[in-house]
């Protein structure tokens, strides 16, 4: 039997952990909906955002803490829409973006996101190398080379489940918080002087561009594919009281996940300001320098040791969560499935080789430097995630009462306006610098050419679901004046294809086409072979899926010739729209009998936008025939 999966988020652990159990107390059920959001605030505290909160803390004390505040305001309303995605339309970022925007666009919103995670991964491996080496002494390279090592201990935590993974990622939290609430006992900051810091002002420009850097290191595009997965892996009752539940549990999962990654990162904020900004030390922007200088502004060198530690359990948290967008993201956009050694060691190994040269050709003093492009990247992706996550979750057509109102739409696109905007600044900043000097053609041409090509890729994201709602309206108003019926005859179908997916709907769909044809009728089966080696290798795929698939066909082909019918049987490799619709056409197929599911969807068939396709591409009937889960 041919391997079936379901058109889900992270299939191999959706709706693993079941709220809706009665044999279990009020608060076990309650608390079974608290996890996501730690692997999603892991993010939050990663690496990349320890240099701007120590730049920020060394030059201008606590004036800014009111920057991390406002930032974690606007990281808990987007993941809260990104959950609110998740929980009540059952489906990601990724997948929603795939079933509303053309090809092309996805094409490139999924090329943007896999560079998001590369991105972040870079940021990860940097800081857990810089980690290995403050607390070991070991070169850099090395610690570069021994975040490979990582990749055996994610496939470990998703073989124990989703709870074991979560627990895992809160121990690491724990850790990082812990390890400055320490540091931070030590530094003894004057908690008046902390409180000034809630209060909003930038002293001058340079306050600004730090500013602009905190607020732009903080929202990650991963994070908000992350969340609209993560949340599908609780079951919930698909009530209206059972969603509005999971809504309201989730918020708060989301709040003391989100309030725990401002604590660390205004830890080291305070941190810096207490022991750098009060000794007249305000260029210390450095996480290096920022270990060698701990010792002396805490009298400790087991301060700086929990510096490291903390460095390396943000780098290793972050990076399990890297992995988890990376094959949500390759899932929802191109619906392929890989191995998850190959993924991961794939993603390493694209963050590893830019690491490993940069430290190669000009040594470990640049290493900073890349650690800062990687959130210049990230802040350039960040509106292509936030645009289309606003659209979904204020349509009323698919998410009903659950929408969000307009007061929320509005304060969202806000924020969206204030994190594009200073993201692009600080990013035309730098690019900016490049036309201030002569010569140098080659690098303005390709920044011109890139500039014009974002500036395009985000109007259509922005415009584009506002046309296609547009245009289903006046679809749905306009009508033709009635007019007197022409009925004509139709001729019987003399071949009719049936596309199957190897499920028990099998039966259903034969069984209607057979009541369309007549006696003399051929009836031809499809069935699309999806696994990877028949995605590269089409026809010459040989490996044991295909096979059985085969068998599986030619088997129902057989039985319905020896029921007295003209049958036939073929078979499709990789996608399956694409393929049904070359199958149908080259059978002369003057019919076909295609399954739709429901809400809970049938398996290994036609998911998503699979029928429309369908439809568009043949110029014959086609009848769709609902059918129902039985799983």
């Amino acid at each position: 039997m041919a391997k079936q999966h379901q058109d889900v988020s992270l299939s191999e652990v959706h709706e693993s952990v079941d709220t809706t159990s009665t044999n279990k107390p009020v608060w076990r059920r309650i608390f079974a909906f608290f996890g996501p959001a730690y692997l999603v605030s892991v993010g939050y505290m990663d690496p990349g955002n320890w240099a701007t909160d120590l730049a920020g803390g060394s030059r201008f004390g606590y004036t800014l803490i009111w920057v991390l505040l406002m930032s974690n305001l606007m990281a808990l309303l987007l993941q809260s829409m990104s959950a609110r995605l998740g929980i009540v339309r059952r489906r990601d970022l990724a997948q929603a973006n795939r079933e509303t925007y053309p090809r092309p666009v996805n094409f490139a919103l999924y090329i943007l996101a896999e560079v998001a995670i590369a991105a972040t991964d870079l940021a990860e491996v940097l800081g857990m190398a810089i980690g290995i080496q403050l607390l070991t002494g070991l070169p850099l390279i090395w610690g570069v080379t021994i975040t490979v090592l990582d990749t055996f201990l994610i496939l470990i935590l998703q073989r124990l489940g989703m709870r074991k993974m979560e627990a895992f990622i809160v121990g690491l939290v724990c850790v990082i918080g812990l390890s400055f609430l320490v540091q931070l006992v030590m530094a003894r900051p004057n908690l008046g002087e902390v409180a000034t810091g809630f209060i909003p002002r930038i002293p001058d420009y340079a306050a600004l561009y730090i500013a602009i850097g905190i607020i732009g290191a903080t929202v990650m595009p991963h994070n908000l594919y992350l969340h609209s997965a993560l949340v599908q892996t609780r079951k919930i009752k698909r009530t209206r009281e059972g969603i509005k539940k999971a809504l309201r549990l989730n918020f708060a999962d989301t709040a003391i996940a989100l309030n725990l990654a401002f604590f660390v990162n205004a830890g080291i904020l305070i941190l810096a300001a207490a022991v750098f900004y009060k000794t007249g030390q305000t260029d210390v922007g450095d996480i290096r320098n920022a270990y060698k200088l701990l010792p002396a502004g805490l009298g400790s060198e087991f301060a700086a040791s929990l510096f490291a530690i903390a460095l390396i359990a943000a780098g290793q948290s972050s990076t399990v969560t890297g992995t988890l967008a990376g094959q949500i993201v390759m899932e929802g956009y191109l619906h392929l499935r890989i191995n998850p050694m190959m993924r991961r060691l794939l993603t390493r190994m694209i963050a590893i080789v830019p690491a490993v040269l940069v430290i190669l050709i000009s040594g470990e003093e640049e290493v900073e430097d890349l650690l800062i492009f990687s959130q210049v990247i990230l802040s350039m992706q960040l509106g292509f995630a936030i645009i289309p996550l606003i659209h979904f979750v204020s349509d009323k057509k698919t998410m009903g009462e659950f929408a969000i109102k307009r007061i929320t739409q509005i304060a969202a696109w806000l924020i969206t306006v204030i994190l594009v905007v200073l993201n692009l600044a600080m990013v035309g900043e730098s690019a900016l610098s490049y036309f201030r000097d002569p010569g140098q053609w080659g690098i303005k041409i390709a920044i011109i050419v890139a500039t014009l090509l974002f500036i395009g890729l985000l109007a259509i994201a922005i415009i584009y679901p506002l046309k296609k709602k547009r245009q289903l309206r006046t679809d749905a108003q306009l009508h033709r004046e009635a007019k007197p019926l022409e009925i004509e005859a139709i001729e019987p179908y003399p071949i009719i294809a049936v596309a199957l997916d190897f499920s028990d709907h099998d039966q259903l769909l034969i069984s209607h086409a057979l009541g369309q044809g007549h006696p003399s009728t051929k009836y031809v089966l499809i069935h699309v072979v999806e696994s990877v080696p028949a995605r590269l290798y089409e026809h010459q795929s040989d490996d044991s899926e295909t096979q059985k698939d085969r068998e599986h066909i030619n088997f129902y082909a057989l039985q319905l010739q020896e029921k007295g019918y003209a049958a036939d049987a073929l078979i499709g490799f990789g996608e399956r729209a694409k393929e049904i619709v070359r199958l149908v056409n080259e059978s002369g197929a003057s019919m076909l009998v295609i399954g739709a599911h429901g809400h809970s969807g049938i398996k290994d068939l036609l998911y998503g936008e699979t029928i429309n396709t369908v439809r568009h591409g043949l110029h014959i009937p086609v009848l769709v025939i609902r059918t129902r889960d039985q799983s």
